[in-house]
């Protein structure tokens, strides 16, 4: 019997992970219990296991005490045998725990084994791990039985064993597909910048090489888009878009945009704001359905974009140039100055001081308190308007 105590706890070492000293010492802990029912007249009762021959003794004050196998009875030996399963559990548990703890960042692999309210359940071999709906791309579908690979976002420790939680939608999910899929990015020559994702239907992925000598976009589409194609294929036909990042700004905006043709960019780096201004073939697809290539840019890039078709700032440009003739005070002349100045609407008049408007030639201090009243005054009637109507909009 001893002997085979000793061969199951080396199979349960090799089988299942756990150490066979932790098991040992979780049976020591299950006989002492058990003799301490039978042995009421002994004090500190302990167990030892010879870990070369299986043989168990018992201690009480640290003196050995004979106990025959009868001594024992029934309810000692089950009594024993439900605490070591009972550790033997917790044992497991800790150890799949400590295996799963470290892939936190890692995709693992494994079958649906059901679907269910609060997500998709993956078997995992050694365990379970749910994906939660909020996880899932809306637009894969899997049935029980399919293969499915995700990205483990945490590992928590529950009174069932670990609780592991996948996903698919994460952005690191995209990040580790790119560094199975591409050898370069996994050996550090080209780097992931930034990522930016709507599951489901487009992702925007910013590379950079490290290394003149190799295309970081290339690298990442493969031969024959080889490469992207198997990324694509994971997220079951989501969009990918590889862009090239730049530190140039208007560059970098410039890429992310793509496949739109932009004509030019206006930079306001304190406040991370860019004017993009794109031919009137172009705007629909610079801005993308409902918004989302816009959009998407503006997360890779972490710059606020507003796009504008060149007829639309020809027209704003024009109908501010007709309101800046309205001020009054405002001819063609000093128009002509204002222009030089920027100064090219009523708006930007509206903003500037007394002070500001002396500077121009040919305006005093009178003439400056007539042109900012003026502007003010144009402004404030717009204002109203453009409130009323906004009003009369949300009410039908």
């Amino acid at each position: 019997m001893n002997g085979e105590l000793l061969s199951v706890l080396e199979h349960l070492e090799r089988e299942r992970g756990i150490s066979r000293d932790l098991l040992i010492g979780d049976v020591e802990a299950a006989i002492a219990s058990s003799a301490r029912k039978i042995l009421q007249n002994k004090e500190n009762i302990t167990a030892k296991v010879d870990r070369e021959t299986g043989e168990i003794r018992l201690f009480s004050n640290e003196e050995q005490i004979n106990v025959t196998p009868e001594g024992f009875g029934r309810i000692a030996a089950q009594t024993a045998k439900q605490v070591i399963i009972q550790k033997l559990r917790e044992r497991e548990r800790d150890v799949i725990y400590e295996e799963f703890k470290d892939k936190i960042g890692e995709i693992v692999g494994g079958g649906v084994h059901r679907l269910d309210k609060a997500g998709m359940i993956v078997d995992l071999g050694k365990t379970e791990a749910i994906i939660p709906r909020s996880e899932q791309s809306p637009k894969e579908e899997f049935r029980q039985g399919n293969h499915i690979r995700a990205f483990v976002i945490d590992v928590k420790k529950a009174p069932k064993g670990a609780q592991i939680i996948l996903s698919r939608t994460h952005q690191g999910f995209i990040r580790k597909l790119f560094e199975l899929e591409v050898p370069e990015i996994l050996e550090g020559l080209v780097e992931i910048k930034s990522i930016s994702r709507e599951p489901g239907s487009c992702t925007k992925i910013a590379v950079y090489s490290k290394d003149a000598k190799i295309d970081c976009v290339g690298s990442c589409v493969g031969m024959r888009g080889s490469r992207v194609k198997n990324i694509v294929r994971e997220l079951q036909g989501e969009k990918v878009d590889i862009v090239r990042f730049s530190e140039d700004a208007q560059e970098f905006i410039t890429a992310a945009l793509g496949p739109a043709k932009i004509t030019s960019i206006k930079l306001n780096k304190e406040n991370k704001k860019s004017e993009v201004i794109t031919a009137d073939d172009q705007l629909s697809l610079a801005i993308g359905r409902r918004g989302q290539n816009v959009r998407l840019a503006a997360k890779l890039t972490g710059w606020n974009i507003d796009i504008r078709s060149q007829s639309e700032v020809s027209k704003a440009s024009k109908e501010a140039e007709e309101e800046l003739l309205l001020v009054d005070g405002v001819g063609p002349k000093l128009f002509d100055e204002l222009k030089k100045k920027n100064w090219d609407s009523a708006k930007k008049i509206a903003l500037l001081t007394i002070e500001d408007l002396k500077t121009l030639p040919g305006v005093g201090e009178k003439k400056a308190e007539k042109i900012l009243k003026s502007a003010k005054e144009l402004i404030g009637a717009k204002n109203k308007v453009e409130t009323k109507a906004e009003a009369e909009k949300n009410n039908t």
